[in-house]
């Protein structure tokens, strides 16, 4: 995984070994010696991940994480307090701050890749969703805001009473608490829309780092924040937790300070992630679906018949394409208003789609004006589909605020050639519906022929 790593530390040797170890498994890593000058390269380059030293002179590590954190363009980068201050109190400190982890002096190399990997591919998954939403980091900060105090589904995997009881308890008054000790039940648990899972290390009635894995091999559960909870001298555990993907850890005994911000911070990042997929589902929905019918828009069509335009080339797997149109449908909007006119499009739209084969592709492709993909199906055949639709259609009357309307459709048909074009199927399809038209509608036609279907 390449990033750009930026390690802040006000004495040179401490720099130098972070920057080792980093290069060392190909990262690309920047230094600063002090908070100042951290904030200035924050602010103009690209980083992936803060390596920051909580003590120095001038603006110490906690000053300078709070003012990463507030800034709109440097806010989302993950930031890990590298630090020789056990006490607790530091701990909450830097939570408090915005610090995404921390690491004791001295390091452990494993220790350190691990939690580095970790907040690393966090970061990539918030990357390509911001990518993919077209969200900016300004824009998308807001979405955070209004998630702050939302209340989160918290699963404790955990089948020592007393030790569950310690862990819920401070959290009942916020959030809702399921605790399960039988390892089965919880996964079976985690699949009813969970938002973060804390999961115990030290049981002696299950192996708490398969659960994890568990967890991360489902694929509803790949995506839930999971909080491990053991022993400070269980490191190599805590390490084998981080290498199976885990998000976060908390040392026994547990403080409950320091619980509840590393519970606020997971389900705060959970939260986001969801808005920002929620946005991406519908900014996709937005691209290819027409708002009105729910058909697949004219974008969507014409990416769905990419791989029938390739297999007609490559296997010669014949297909056609149909334009359907809704005739005198510009009479129906001047006489009767647009919003009759969108039920009538709405219906048309369901009976097209309710009438063609699971395969074909159905789509509005502007207007009244309806396109349809038939794989493997030479233009007869899609002849004689068309035509029963269409009889469909101007067979049943369609009700709008109890009136009844005859509505009739008229078609052109076309089977695709080898080498053509899109631009130049629809052309030949359309020029049949035109003819169709002219003919006195409610008819389909075949490209090139004259004669009713």
């Amino acid at each position: 995984m390449s990033a750009r790593i930026l390690v802040v530390d006000d004495l040179a040797p401490n720099i130098h070994l972070l920057e080792v170890k980093l290069q060392a498994e190909y990262y690309d890593v920047l230094t600063a010696r002090s908070g100042h000058e951290a904030l200035e390269i924050a602010s103009k380059e690209r980083l992936d991940l803060i390596l920051m030293d909580a003590m120095m002179p001038g603006i110490n590590g906690f000053e300078a994480c709070e003012r990463i954190k507030n800034n709109p363009d440097t806010w989302h980068v993950p930031v890990i307090m590298v630090t020789a201050l056990e006490e607790t109190k530091d701990r909450i400190r830097g939570l408090e701050a915005g610090a995404d982890d921390f690491i004791t002096k001295p390091i452990d190399d494993f220790n350190l890749m691990a939690r580095v990997r970790s907040l690393l591919r966090l970061k990539m998954v918030t990357d390509q969703l911001l990518s993919h939403t077209g969200h900016t980091l300004s824009n998308s900060r807001i979405l955070l805001e209004q998630i702050v105090d939302k209340p989160g589904k918290i699963l404790l995997v955990e089948d020592h009473e007393k030790h569950a009881a310690k862990i819920a308890k401070p959290l009942e008054d916020k959030h809702k608490i399921l605790v399960e000790g039988d390892p089965v039940k919880a996964l079976r648990l985690a699949k009813t829309g969970m938002d973060l899972i804390v999961v115990s290390l030290v049981s002696s009635g299950f192996d708490g780092l398969r659960v994890c894995a568990s967890l991360r091999f489902s694929e509803e559960t790949r995506d839930i924040p999971i909080l491990v909870i053991g022993d400070p001298d269980d490191e190599t555990r805590f390490v084998r937790a981080y290498d199976i993907g885990i998000n976060d850890t908390l040392m026994r005994p547990v403080e409950i300070q320091e619980l509840k911000a590393r519970v606020a911070t997971l389900l705060r990042r959970k939260f986001y992630a969801d808005s920002l997929r929620e946005n991406f589902n519908q900014n996709l929905e937005m691209v290819v679906a027409d708002a009105l019918t729910g058909l697949g828009n004219r974008r969507y069509f014409d990416r769905a018949i990419e791989p029938l335009l390739d297999a007609l080339e490559t296997k010669d797997t014949p297909f056609s394409i149909m334009v359907f149109d809704i005739d005198h449908f510009k009479r129906v909007n001047d006489i009767l208003g647009h919003d009759m006119g969108d039920v009538i499009l709405k219906e048309v739209a369901t009976r097209l789609a309710s009438n063609m084969r699971a395969v074909d592709v159905v789509s509005r492709y502007g207007g009244e004006e309806f396109m349809i993909a038939m794989p493997e199906t030479r233009e007869s055949d899609a002849l004689v589909a068309a035509d029963r639709v269409r009889g469909l259609i101007a067979g049943t009357p369609i009700y709008v605020d109890g009136q009844a309307l005859s509505v009739t459709t008229s078609a052109g048909v076309a089977q695709v050639r080898k080498g053509e074009q899109l631009r130049d199927v629809f052309r030949r399809a359309d020029d049949a519906l035109y003819k169709a038209k002219q003919a006195g509608r409610n008819r389909v036609l075949p490209a090139g022929n004259k004669k009713a279907a």
